[in-house]
């Protein structure tokens, strides 16, 4: 029962301090697992990764399933991601009793007003970053014009047109270009 508590211990930490999102996690993740408690070799925390990036779903959470599937089974799976997702629970419960409670308040209207652009901004500087991943070509780490990928301005074209005008399901979307470009790349 030991190992029980030490997994949801472990992932419990891992959530409450993964603030930035499922790549902040990777070296708490790591450094638990591997480095800490030696639950996993490096080669296993590798592939790890490359799982929780392949099956949906956040990438810390994912990783709390599998770790805890290899260290104590089906048990210890539902133990690591209990302990992974509790924090945010807790949080965000909180922070909506807070906002319930004082929403009326000028202070917290003012507060709230502050954030909104910022998030806004959090959020137009992620989709920037992978633009530039997904219109250029690779190993470009500016945005110089003259290394755009025609092929991507098309497809992100077509996808925007899709999902802002013609307001088609995402996910076809998605699917839809993946298999134009599948095809093309075939040619």
């Amino acid at each position: 029962m030991n190992v029980m508590i030490q997994l949801f211990w472990s992932f419990f930490q891992i959530g409450l301090f993964s603030i930035g999102g499922g790549y902040a996690a990777m070296p708490l993740i790591q450094n638990q697992v591997v480095t800490l408690h030696h639950w996993l070799t490096m080669s296993q925390f590798a592939d790890i990764v490359t799982i929780a990036e392949m099956t949906p779903g956040p990438i810390a959470i994912n990783s709390a399933t599998f770790v805890g599937t290899q260290v104590a089974g089906l048990p210890g799976a539902l133990i690591a991601t209990a302990g992974n997702v509790l924090p945010s629970c807790i949080i965000v419960l909180t922070l909506a009793w807070v906002y319930y409670r004082y929403r009326q308040l000028s202070l917290m209207q003012g507060i709230l007003s502050g954030l909104r652009p910022v998030v806004i901004a959090l959020i137009a500087a992620a989709g920037l970053s992978l633009c530039q991943v997904a219109l250029f070509q690779e190993g470009v780490s500016r945005w110089d014009l003259r290394q755009l990928d025609g092929l991507s301005i098309l497809l992100f074209a077509a996808a925007l047109l899709a999902l802002r005008k013609l307001r088609l399901n995402p996910v076809w979307v998605m699917v839809s270009a993946g298999l134009v470009n599948l095809v093309l790349h075939w040619i």
